[in-house]
C-alpha cells in the first residue's frame, strides 16, 4: 500500500494567534498512522490527527449530538471534477469529505476535508481509506469492486452497492443484466473469435458497433466497422478479442437523450427532466435542457431510466444515457452509477442539484426537488482546443466571454494539464426560453446568433385566409418589434380541416407557446388569442360572438373587432411572464405609450386646441 494523506487547512487553527506558518500553497502531509501529540506539536500533525480519526458511527447508533446536517464522514473514491462539484455541495450542507485519488493536485483535492493520495484500484488502500469514513462512494465507477464487496460484509456502508458497480464496469454483462429486466436495449451479441464476429456482422448488418466490456468511456473502447473487411483492423484497435469485446447492431437515433434519476436508501425514486446531450468526437459537448421532444418521449425516457435503476441495488444518484430512434423508441445505451455530465446544469438550473442529491441520497436524508427552476438551460463543455499554454489561452478566451453573458456560470476544474478533448470545465447558461439560452450559447461562441431557418419560433399567427393580412400583419410588427421569434401561415378550418388538426396537435410539441388564432383552441394546450375579423354584413360582430361564445374548457383570450396589435402586445405579456428581459421590454413600451400621451398634454396645453387640431388632427 502506498498512500499518503493531505489535509485541508483547519479553520479553527488559523482563526488562533499562532505564530507557526501555514502551508497555504502546499498541501500538509501524514502518514496513516497519528503520531503523538503532546505539546507543543507542529501545525501538520495537528491537521492529520484532527482528520484521521475514524467518522462517527451512522446517526441512528451514536449517542453524540448531530451538529448540523450529519455528523457521518463522506468517503469518495476518485477526486475528478465529479468529485469537485460533489464536495463544493457538501461544503454548503456542512459535509465532511474524504478524497481518494492517486493524483496530489486531482479537482477535487482543493475543496474537500481531506485528501488521500492513493488509488482506488489497491485493494488495501481503499481498505484502509474506508476506515475514516462513514459512508463510501464513488465519482468514477472503475474502481476496485471486488474490495467494495468486501468491505461490505465486514459491515462498511457503500453506496451503491459493489454488485452494481460489478454490473455497470462492463458493459456486456450490464446489457445482459438489463435485458433480464426488460430495459429496451439495442440488439447485442458477446464476440471472442473472427468467425463469431463475422457472424454477428451477417446477423445485425453494417455498419457494426464494436464495444469494449470494460474501461470504455468518452468514445474510448468503441470503434466502427463498415463492412466485413475492417473487422480484423477493428477489433485489433480495441486490443483483440481477449480485451473482451461484444458487438451492438447499429442504432439510427435522431437525438441522444439523458436522464439523472436519485434513488435513496430506502428504493424510492425521483428523475430529473429529460435532456438532449450533442456529442462532439463522442464526447458530451453540449447538454440542452429540458429537452425538446413530445411529452409522450418525455414520460417513456423517464419510465425507461427509472425502470432501469430500480433494477439496481444500492443509494445515490445515477445517469442513463438514451437513444431515441426515427420510429420513436427509446433505448437503453448504458448508465453511470454517479453524478455524471448530463447533469451539470442542474447546479443552476434546478432546485437540487445533482451533486446535492447524491449526498442527500446516500446519507439517507430526504430527496430534494429536482424540478428546473430556470426554464431554460444549456451546459457547454469547455473542451482542450489544442497542448499546452495555446490550449490554456483558448480556455481562457471562452471564459472571459462567458463571464460577460447574462445567465452564464463558469466551472473550471483546476487540471494542470491540457490535452486536446479533456474536459477542463464547462459554462452553464440558464435563461427564460431555449431562444434565448441558445441566443447566447451563439454569442458565447461568436457565431451568427440569428438564423431564420435555424430559430424555432416561440409564437405562431394563423389566419383562415391571407385575406385577413391586412388585418393579422399588426401582430407580426409587434412580434418583431419584440424580436420574438415567430410563424405566420395559412389554416383554414374548412378548407384544410386535416392541416388544422395536425397543426394545433403538434403546436406544443413544436415549441410553441402562444397562437394568435381562434379556431385551433380545442385541439392545443397552447395559449390561444382570438381577433375577430371585421366583416361586410355583421362588421365583425359574428367573428366576435363566436369566440367568445367557446364552450366551458376551451379558453380563447379575445382582443377588440380587428386589433391583431393588441393580440401581439397580449402574446408578448403571455411570454414575458417566464422572461425577464421580455418583461423589461414590455414594461419599456408601456414607459414610452405614457411618455407618448404626457408629451401630446403637454403639447396642448402650450398650443391651445384650436392650433393643436390645426397642428396635429386636421391632416390625420
Amino acid at each position: 500500500m502506498h498512500a499518503r494523506l493531505l489535509s485541508a487547512p483547519s479553520h479553527a487553527f488559523a482563526a488562533s494567534s499562532s505564530p507557526l506558518p501555514f502551508a497555504a500553497a502546499h498541501p500538509c502531509r501524514a502518514s496513516w498512522t497519528p503520531r503523538p501529540t503532546s505539546p507543543p506539536p507542529p501545525l501538520s500533525l495537528l491537521r492529520a490527527t484532527a482528520s484521521m480519526h475514524p467518522s462517527p458511527p451512522p446517526e441512528g447508533h451514536s449517542d453524540q449530538p448531530v451538529h448540523g446536517v450529519t455528523n457521518t464522514v463522506v468517503g469518495v473514491l476518485g477526486g475528478g471534477q465529479l468529485g469537485k462539484m460533489l464536495c463544493q455541495a457538501a461544503s454548503q450542507m456542512g459535509v465532511r469529505m474524504a478524497i481518494l485519488d492517486p493524483l496530489e493536485d486531482c479537482p477535487a483535492s482543493s475543496v474537500c476535508h481531506e485528501h488521500v493520495v492513493g488509488s482506488f484500484n489497491d485493494g488495501a488502500t481503499v481498505s484502509e481509506f474506508a476506515k475514516r469514513c462513514g459512508v463510501l462512494t464513488v465519482e468514477i465507477e472503475h474502481v476496485d469492486a471486488v474490495t467494495l464487496e468486501k468491505l461490505e460484509k465486514q459491515g462498511i456502508d457503500c453506496e451503491p452497492k459493489a454488485s452494481t458497480i460489478m454490473i455497470i464496469q462492463d458493459k456486456y454483462r450490464q446489457k445482459t443484466h438489463f435485458s433480464k429486466f426488460g430495459i429496451p436495449l439495442p440488439d447485442f451479441v458477446e464476440v471472442d473469435t473472427l468467425s463469431s464476429i463475422e457472424k454477428a456482422g451477417e446477423m445485425f448488418g453494417y455498419p457494426l458497433m464494436v464495444k469494449s466490456k470494460r474501461l470504455a468511456y468518452d468514445g474510448r473502447g468503441n470503434a466502427v466497422a463498415h463492412d466485413k473487411k475492417e473487422l480484423s483492423s477493428v477489433v485489433a484497435s480495441l486490443g483483440g478479442f481477449e480485451h473482451g469485446l461484444y458487438v451492438e447492431r447499429w442504432t439510427s437515433f435522431v437525438k441522444e437523450l439523458s436522464v439523472i434519476v436519485a434513488r435513496s436508501r430506502d428504493g424510492s425514486t425521483v428523475c430529473y427532466p429529460v435532456v438532449e446531450t450533442i456529442h462532439k468526437d463522442n464526447i458530451c459537448h453540449v447538454v440542452e435542457a429540458p429537452a425538446e421532444v413530445p411529452d409522450k418521449i418525455k414520460k417513456l425516457a423517464t419510465n425507461v431510466a427509472e425502470k432501469a435503476i430500480k433494477s439496481l441495488e444500492g443509494a445515490g444518484v445515477f445517469a442513463v444515457e438514451l437513444f431515441l430512434t426515427q420510429d420513436n423508441q427509446v433505448l437503453l445505451n448504458e448508465v453511470a452509477p454517479r453524478p455524471h455530465n448530463s447533469g451539470h446544469h442542474t447546479i443552476e438550473s434546478c432546485y437540487t442539484s445533482q451533486y446535492e442529491q447524491h449526498l442527500r441520497a446516500i446519507l439517507g436524508l430526504p430527496l430534494g426537488d429536482p424540478s428546473m427552476k430556470a426554464p431554460a438551460s444549456i451546459m457547454y463543455n469547455i473542451l482542450g482546443e489544442d497542448e499546452g499554454e495555446a490550449g490554456f489561452t483558448q480556455a481562457h478566451q471562452l471564459i472571459e466571454r462567458a463571464l460577460d453573458i447574462s445567465g452564464a456560470s463558469v466551472h473550471w476544474y483546476a487540471k494542470p494539464e491540457i490535452r486536446k478533448q479533456r474536459k477542463m470545465g464547462h459554462i452553464t447558461i440558464v435563461g427564460p426560453s431555449k431562444y434565448s439560452v441558445k441566443a447566447r450559447l451563439d454569442k458565447l461562441l461568436q457565431r451568427d446568433a440569428y438564423d431564420p431557418k435555424k430559430v424555432k419560433p416561440r409564437a405562431a399567427i394563423i389566419m383562415g385566409s391571407d385575406s385577413d393580412l391586412p388585418v393579422m400583419k399588426d401582430a407580426a410588427v409587434v412580434l418583431k418589434k419584440f424580436n420574438i421569434p415567430f410563424e405566420l401561415t395559412i389554416v383554414s378550418a374548412h378548407r384544410t380541416p386535416e392541416r388544422m388538426y395536425h397543426y394545433a396537435l403538434s403546436a406544443k410539441e413544436r415549441g410553441l407557446e402562444v397562437i394568435i388564432a381562434g379556431m385551433v383552441a380545442s385541439l392545443t394546450s397552447v395559449p390561444v388569442i382570438g381577433v375577430p375579423i371585421m366583416t361586410s354584413s355583421l362588421h365583425g360582430t359574428d367573428s366576435l360572438l363566436s369566440i367568445v361564445q367557446m364552450p366551458k374548457g376551451i379558453p380563447v383570450a379575445t382582443v377588440a373587432i380587428g386589433n391583431a396589435e393588441n393580440a401581439g402586445l397580449l402574446a408578448v405579456r403571455m411570454l414575458a411572464s417566464r422572461d425577464p428581459e421580455l418583461g423589461d421590454k414590455a414594461t419599456e413600451y408601456q414607459h414610452d405609450l405614457r411618455d407618448m400621451v404626457l408629451e401630446k398634454a403637454k403639447r396642448l396645453e402650450e398650443l391651445g386646441w384650436e392650433e393643436y387640431t390645426e397642428l396635429y388632427l386636421k391632416k390625420h
